[in-house]
């Protein structure tokens, strides 16, 4: 289906990376040229044209693109992009570009958050939160709709930490070992774990403060070694992927107001404003920068 594509938000991970000529995934090569409207992919927007064989959703609906359909396809960058239709969800008609065009980073989290309910029970524990950037401040909201009585946001930067308060978290620390747990023994050691930062740095600090179960969901920088002080029931979780269906339960959490996307559009600019956006998530004056293609 063709889509009109109305808002866009920054994925900083990629934007960053991109336009610093570095490879996203570490030891990976850079495949330049990328397509046009690389590398967006957080897009919602209306259906103007569908192809044979497409019943549904109808031209004139409103949808959110759950899933980025990979870097050799042109990308959301753009005012039309084309999609397959199992890759699109349909929203209600009234809903802002701020507010749904990250359900793509949304939906990606659980496959941090179900490894751990598989694990072990989420509800009425502690779960910190190591890195509070876009994904971090999600998690955040879906720790506590996964039913986690205290949720501890940890970053270094205090409007982030503010932010992640405003949003649920129980509590928000600085990344300082003196300020968190000393060791899983702890009384005050947070039971479970997501590390959002992708920064060895980061999963070593709640290694060393969680006791029973750490998911990755940050693509991890660096190494990090597990010796013999957490061999005593720390599990280190893996990412499981993604799917259309944790894209629709994402959806709902969005819907159902359990998680809510416009406080990480720091700022809103239309799309031929692009390099100026990207400054901001360079110099962290944003977290994300939402774009409007049709905007003047």
């Amino acid at each position: 289906m063709l889509v009109k594509v109305l808002g866009v938000t920054t994925c900083p991970q990629w934007d960053l990376h991109l336009m610093s000529g570095e490879p996203m995934f570490e030891g990976r090569p850079l495949p330049y040229p990328y397509q046009p409207g690389q590398p967006g992919h957080e897009a919602m927007g209306e259906v103007v044209a569908v192809g044979p064989g497409v019943a549904a959703p109808a031209v004139g609906r409103r949808v959110v693109a759950w899933r980025d359909q990979g870097h050799h396809r042109p990308g959301a960058y753009a005012q039309y992009n084309v999609f397959e239709a199992e890759h699109v969800l349909e929203i209600p008609r009234d809903i802002e570009p701020e507010d749904i065009a990250s359900l793509e980073l949304a939906m990606c989290l659980f496959g941090a958050f179900d490894p751990l309910a598989r694990w072990t029970e989420i509800r009425r524990k502690s779960m910190a939160i190591g890195g509070l950037g876009p994904a971090g401040l999600i998690a955040v909201q879906m720790a506590r709709a996964f039913g986690a009585a205290d949720v501890i946001g940890i970053d270094p930067l205090p409007d982030r930490r503010a932010l992640a308060l405003d949003l649920g978290a129980t509590e928000a620390r600085d990344a300082d070992p003196a300020l968190l747990p000393k060791g899983a023994k702890a009384k005050d050691a947070f039971d479970l774990a997501i590390e959002c930062a992708g920064q060895a740095a980061s999963l070593r600090l709640l290694m060393n403060s969680t006791r029973e179960a750490i998911s990755i969901f940050g693509v991890l920088r660096g190494e990090v070694a597990y010796s013999q002080r957490h061999t005593r029931g720390l599990a280190i979780l893996g990412y499981a992927g993604h799917s259309r269906a944790a894209g629709e339960r994402a959806l709902r959490l969005i819907l159902d107001g359990q998680v809510r996307l416009r406080p990480l559009a720091t700022k809103t600019l239309p799309l031929r404003r692009y390099a100026e956006g990207i400054q901001l998530l360079r110099e962290r004056q944003a977290i994300k920068i939402c774009y409007l293609p049709w905007a003047d």
